[in-house]
């Protein structure tokens, strides 16, 4: 018998675990900020410190690790940069199928929006939530909001 959607999410999410996430300058491949936070358990508004140099950065390299119990076939991320609730940019990444009972790096590169169009760190600090979907190819798994602080 098949498992009904809600059940199949939890039960991924019951195994899934973000061990850690830091983000780099792709230019120098410096760690501008890094956490072990399991950013991906929903039903919390996380908080993030990130130093504000980062807007200067022409693209950010994002690694994150994470742990799942479960298999996935297609694991995917969608991500939304909100502004006051306003959705400025969404990102969509795709890591592909997850081992059960594995541990996992994945690098992403995220490219800055032309400068002309970047708002200054005063204006974004505490205003941004980066929400993040998890998805087993169509299934939802989890929906986890990050607000972002710019120290």
């Amino acid at each position: 018998m098949a498992k009904s959607t809600n059940s199949a999410s939890r039960e991924i999410m019951s195994g899934f675990k973000l061990n850690w996430m830091n983000l780099r300058d792709a230019d120098s491949g410096k760690v501008l900020w890094q956490g072990t936070e399991d950013l991906s358990l929903p039903g919390v508004e996380h908080e993030a410190r990130v130093p504000k140099k980062i807007l200067r950065c022409r693209a950010v390299s994002r690694e994150i690790n994470f742990s799942s119990e479960e298999q996935m076939n297609r694991f995917r991320l969608e991500q939304r940069v909100l502004f006051k609730d306003k959705c400025l940019e969404e990102w969509f990444f795709e890591f592909g199928f997850v081992i059960p009972q594995s541990t996992n790096t994945w690098q992403s590169l995220i490219e800055a929006a032309p400068e002309s169009e970047m708002l200054p760190a005063s204006v974004l600090n505490g205003n941004v939530v980066i929400e993040t979907k998890f998805f087993d190819d169509a299934l939802l798994v989890s929906t986890s909001r990050v607000r972002i602080y710019y120290v």
